[in-house]
C-alpha cells in the first residue's frame, strides 16, 4: 500500500505542476501530509511519491546502496542539457570515481583564489547599471554570475569564443525556462527534432554549436597543457583516478556544462532573493551593514564569507527561497520501509525541498523572513538542505554559497539600492527552480561609502 495522493489523471497533474508546482505541492501537502504519492514526472516508475518528512529524508539521502538508486531515467528533464556523465545521473561506483575527479576545484586554497574574481565582476557589471534606471536583479545577476562560473570554471571571459559561449549558454537556459521546452521533459512525445523552427529541433541545433565550442577549447588544451591553469576545467584536465586514467572528453563536457548550467543559474537566483529579501526588511539591511563595515575598507574575501550574520542572511534566503525544488529522484530496486510503508521496487522518491523549509515544526512562523533563526540553532542536512543531501549533494555547493556572499556583500558595501515598487515577489516555477515571477525590480541611487568614513566627514 503507497500513500494516498491526488488521483486525477497523470496528463492534468503534469500540467497543474508545471502551470504552477508551488500551488500544486502544497495543496496535497495540507491533504495529505509528509508523504504523498503523485502522478507527475512518474514515467518510469510504478508510483511517486513526495516527502518532506526530515527523518524520512535522511533515510532516502543517505541510502547508497543497490535497495535505492539515482538512475538518470527519474531526472529526465535535464538529461538533454547536461549530458549522461553529468553527477547529477550517475550511480554506483562510476559515481564515485566522478565525483573524488570532479570534487577538489571546490575546496581550499582553490575557493580562496576564487574570491577577488567573484568581487571584481559583481562591481563591473554593477557600475554598468545607471543610477535612477530600473533594471531587474535577477538578470544583472545571471549575468554576474555566468561571467564568475565561466572565469572560474573555463579560465576565461573574454574574447570571440567567451562572447559565443556566453550567447549560446543564455539564450539555452531562457528556452530552457519557456513553458513549451518545460513541457517537453514532463512530455517526451514533444521531442521531436522537425527541423530548426521547431523547439526541440532549435534546442538540438544550439546544444551541438555550445559542445563545438567546448570541445575545441578542451582540445586545444590537450594539444598545449598549461599547469600553472587554476581553472576548474584545466584542473579536470590534469586529474586522474585511483588507476591513473583521465577524465574523457565527453566526461570533461558534461561535467563543465553541467557546473555552469546549474551553477550560473541557481545562484543568481539566489543573490536575486537576497537582494529582495535584506531591501524588504530595513532592519535586516541595517544590521548586515554594520557587520559589513565593521572588516574595514577592502577587507579580504575569505574574511567576507566568515561573517555570522551575513551567513544567516543567505541560509534564510535560501530556506524562504527555495531555488531548488526538490532533490533528485531516487527508485526503489528492493523492498524497503519508509514512514510505516512498505515500497516495492519500481517506486520513485523525490524529497521536496521547498515543503521542508516551510515546515512549522522546524521553523516558526515559516513565512516570515528572520535570519536569527540560523544564529539560534543549527539545522540538520535534512532539515535544511538547499543544494540537496548526502552524497548526491551540490558538487558546487560551497561555490555557490561562496560567490552568493560576496555578491550581495559587494553590492551592498559599494551602492545604495532600492526596490522599485512595494509589490511582494512571488515564488514562480521556471524549468525545474523557482524564481521571483517579476525578477526584482530594483534601482541604484548612488554609491555607497562605508558608514564609518560618513561620520568623519560629517564630523569634520
Amino acid at each position: 500500500m503507497i500513500p494516498d495522493g491526488p488521483q486525477t489523471p497523470r496528463l492534468l497533474q503534469n500540467l497543474q505542476f508545471v502551470r504552477d508546482p508551488i500551488a500544486y505541492m502544497e495543496a496535497n501537502a495540507e491533504l495529505y501530509g509528509d508523504i504523498f504519492s503523485t502522478l507527475a514526472f512518474s514515467f518510469h516508475s510504478q508510483s511517486t511519491l513526495i516527502v518532506s518528512n526530515p527523518e524520512a529524508l535522511k533515510q532516502i539521502l543517505t541510502n547508497d546502496t543497490k535497495d535505492l538508486t539515482a538512475p538518470s531515467e527519474l531526472n529526465e528533464i535535464v538529461v538533454p542539457w547536461l549530458g549522461d556523465y553529468s553527477l547529477l545521473f550517475l550511480e554506483g561506483e562510476t559515481h564515485r570515481r566522478q565525483r573524488q575527479l570532479v570534487m577538489p576545484p571546490f575546496h581550499g586554497e582553490r575557493m580562496r583564489g576564487y574570491g577577488q574574481a567573484i568581487c571584481d565582476i559583481t562591481k563591473t557589471v554593477m557600475d554598468q547599471q545607471s543610477f535612477a534606471q530600473p533594471f531587474l536583479a535577477r538578470t544583472i545577476m545571471r549575468d554576474v554570475s555566468l561571467q564568475v562560473m565561466m572565469k572560474v570554471v573555463l579560465g576565461f571571459y573574454e574574447g570571440e569564443r567567451w562572447e559565443q559561449f556566453k550567447h549560446l549558454m543564455l539564450t539555452l537556459m531562457n528556452n530552457f525556462q519557456h513553458p513549451l521546452m518545460l513541457a517537453t521533459g514532463f512530455l517526451p512525445f514533444l521531442q521531436k527534432d522537425l527541423g530548426l523552427w521547431s523547439p526541440w529541433g532549435n534546442f538540438l541545433h544550439m546544444r551541438q554549436q555550445l559542445d563545438d565550442l567546448l570541445y575545441a577549447e578542451i582540445n586545444e588544451r590537450r594539444e598545449k597543457p598549461d599547469p600553472e591553469r587554476m581553472d576548474v576545467l584545466s584542473l579536470l584536465m590534469l586529474a586522474r583516478d585511483e588507476a591513473g586514467q583521465p577524465m574523457t572528453n565527453k566526461e570533461l563536457r558534461d561535467q563543465v556544462i553541467t557546473l555552469l548550467f546549474v551553477g550560473h543559474e541557481n545562484t543568481s537566483t539566489a543573490i536575486a532573493w537576497s537582494l529582495y529579501w535584506v531591501h524588504k526588511h530595513p532592519e535586516v539591511k541595517e544590521k548586515l551593514l554594520e557587520e559589513l563595515d565593521s572588516l574595514g575598507d577592502s577587507p579580504e574575501p575569505m574574511t567576507i564569507a566568515r561573517l555570522p550574520y551575513l551567513t544567516a542572511v543567505c541560509n534564510e534566503t535560501l530556506r524562504m527561497s527555495s531555488v531548488n525544488m526538490m532533490t533528485s529522484g531516487r527508485l526503489v530496486r528492493s523492498p524497503i520501509e519508509l514512514m510505516g510503508y512498505q515500497l516495492q521496487p519500481g517506486t520513485a522518491l523525490f524529497g521536496s525541498i521547498y515543503l521542508t523549509h516551510r515546515r512549522e515544526d522546524l521553523y516558526p512562523e515559516p513565512k516570515r523572513f528572520k535570519p536569527e533563526r540560523f544564529l539560534e540553532r543549527e539545522f540538520s542536512p535534512y532539515e535544511f538542505l538547499p543544494f540537496g543531501g548526502g552524497i548526491r549533494s551540490c558538487i558546487g555547493a560551497s561555490l555557490a554559497l561562496f560567490e552568493m556572499k560576496l555578491a550581495l556583500a559587494t553590492v551592498l558595501s559599494s551602492y545604495q539600492l532600492a526596490l522599485k515598487d512595494s509589490k511582494p515577489e512571488q515564488l514562480q516555477g521556471r524549468g525545474i527552480v523557482l524564481v521571483p515571477a517579476r525578477g526584482v525590480n530594483m534601482v541604484v541611487q548612488g554609491k555607497r561609502v562605508r558608514q564609518e568614513k560618513e561620520l568623519t566627514a560629517t564630523a569634520s
